[in-house]
This record gives structure tokens, sequence and C-alpha cells, in this order.
């Protein structure tokens, strides 16, 4: 049975386990073990799958707990995907701030899961890279 749960950390084996195992990995830093630990300590909300004490889903978030949560990682161990563990990932982060709307950038192959949530494209999102000049 999975239990869902609001931790204040999580170890950094942890997150590249499930990292790996949800295959978000292929669009992080996996590299860089010190990076991966900075997103870590520097979420404020970090929700958890567990089964058994095993890790098998993060959503890792930045929330004012009032108007914005960002989304920043929503990763589930393959084995447990399309089995609503990622919607109880949202249902949860959601419930710590009901009046914030929720945002993230979506995985090409995860675009029709968060729509099927109710979720909408917005327009109006820019980037600005690391390498990038600011004008």
């Amino acid at each position: 049975m999975v239990s869902y749960q609001i931790e204040k950390i999580v170890s950094l084996e942890e997150f590249i386990a499930v990292l790996n195992s949800s295959g978000l990995a292929e669009r992080r830093p996996m590299d860089q073990p010190n990076v991966l630990h900075k997103m870590l300590i520097g979420s404020n909300l970090i929700v958890t799958a567990r089964e058994s004490g095993k890790l098998v889903g993060i959503l890792r978030a930045l929330t004012d707990f009032s108007y914005r949560c960002f989304i920043a990682d929503l990763a589930v161990n393959k084995a447990h995907q399309n089995q609503g563990v990622g919607k109880k990932l949202i249902q949860l982060a959601r419930s710590t701030s009901a009046d914030a709307r929720l945002f993230l950038f979506a995985a090409e192959g995860a675009v029709t899961f968060y729509e099927k949530l109710g979720f909408q494209l917005h327009d109006h999102c820019y980037q600005l890279r690391p390498e990038d000049d600011l004008s």
C-alpha cells in the first residue's frame, strides 16, 4: 500500500533513485549531484509517495502557500505509474494551499496526463536560461 505525506527533506540517494526509475532523469542534471542536492534543499514543499518505506514518487515545489505553487518535479517510479500516484501527490500539494494556482513545465510525454487532471496551457510563460544574457 502506498502512503502519502509531506516531508521536510528526502535523501539525495532516494531522489536520484526515483528520478532514474521514473524516466525524469533524462531531463535533470544527473551528473551533478551537488545541483540535485541544492534542488532538494531549496524546495519548500516536498510531497512523497512511499511503499513499505521506499520512495516511489515525489513532488518537489516552491510555494508561498497562498497565491502560487510552482511544481518543479513530479516523478513516479514507472512501476507505479498509471495508478493514481501522481494525481494524489498533486492533490496533497494542492491541499496545503487551496487558493494557490499550480504551475509546472510538462515533459512532452506528460502533457495528456496534466490535461486530463484539468491543467490548462498558459501561453505567457517565459524562461531565461543561465547562458542567456539579461538585456
